[in-house]
């Protein structure tokens, strides 16, 4: 693995350097998360009180050894890794119990709007698929566009967290590495009402902007969920000699020059 991110680097950097026409942003794909653009609504006393700290994923999520390296499982200098909120910390469970299940993940989108934070939904079926394929193919690479070149995430999927940091940070720090977003999914109404509730925390928002930290959160998905795109994740994961990082722009339908 770490040749291959080596090699990842390796061509990223060449096709940013490239790259300095200008490209519209990667096209918005269809995806299963719902979400919503409605004015900001806390639903009445729907939603526990909640304090503006940014949450992260549990400390053993951050041990990066499966792919190669051994530092830890400490973020940079600065950043403390804190245990995820809680649902009931951040909603009135036994009032939700009681809202439909449209009207739930309405509330919930439109709560999370705002500077720092993705409110998202999804199916409970495809919560589970994307649970099962994450056991053997948890690491993947994703383009970011920005303007004239590239900035590439890369993904570690454990459900029911999801971590995105940059590559580059990840190749020089290893477990180091500070996340840029940490993504939470929420199973306890699974069963009741076929939704599971997803939240996304932007860590650093001076490096990620919420739209780009949704389009993430949507494209990983995607490569999870999508039997085409999963094959590229498998051949990430599973024959690395064999992925090559083009093969990702052009699914994405970004310049490879």
């Amino acid at each position: 693995m770490r040749s291959l991110l080596t090699g990842v680097l390796r061509r990223s950097k060449s096709w940013i350097t490239r790259s300095s026409l200008r490209h519209p942003p990667p096209p918005q794909f269809s995806s299963s998360f719902s979400s919503s653009r409605k004015p900001y609504y806390r639903g009445g006393g729907f939603f526990s009180h909640e304090t503006l700290t940014q949450e992260a994923i549990p400390g053993d999520f951050l041990k990066w050894a499966t792919v190669g390296f051994h530092r830890g499982s400490r973020f940079a200098t600065g950043y403390a890794p804190l245990q995820a909120k809680p649902l009931d910390s951040i909603i009135d469970i036994e009032r939700a119990k009681t809202r439909s299940p449209e009207d739930l993940i309405s509330i919930w989108d439109d709560y999370h709007l705002g500077r720092g934070h993705v409110g998202a939904s999804m199916k409970a079926k495809l919560y589970h698929l994307m649970e099962q394929r994450s056991i053997t193919c948890r690491h993947f690479v994703i383009p970011l566009w920005r303007g004239s070149g590239y900035t590439n995430m890369f993904v570690q999927v454990q459900m029911p967290h999801i971590l995105f940091t940059s590559l580059e940070d990840y190749k020089a720090r290893g477990t180091q590495a500070s996340p840029y977003f940490t993504v939470t999914h929420y199973t306890e109404f699974a069963e009741s009402k076929d939704v599971v509730l997803i939240r996304g925390d932007v860590v650093f928002t001076s490096k990620l902007s919420d739209s780009e930290a949704r389009w993430l959160l949507e494209t990983a998905q995607s490569f999870y969920l999508n039997d085409v795109r999963y094959k590229l994740v498998e051949r990430f994961n599973k024959e690395t000699h064999e992925f090559e990082f083009k093969d990702v722009l052009q699914t994405l339908e970004m310049p490879t020059l």
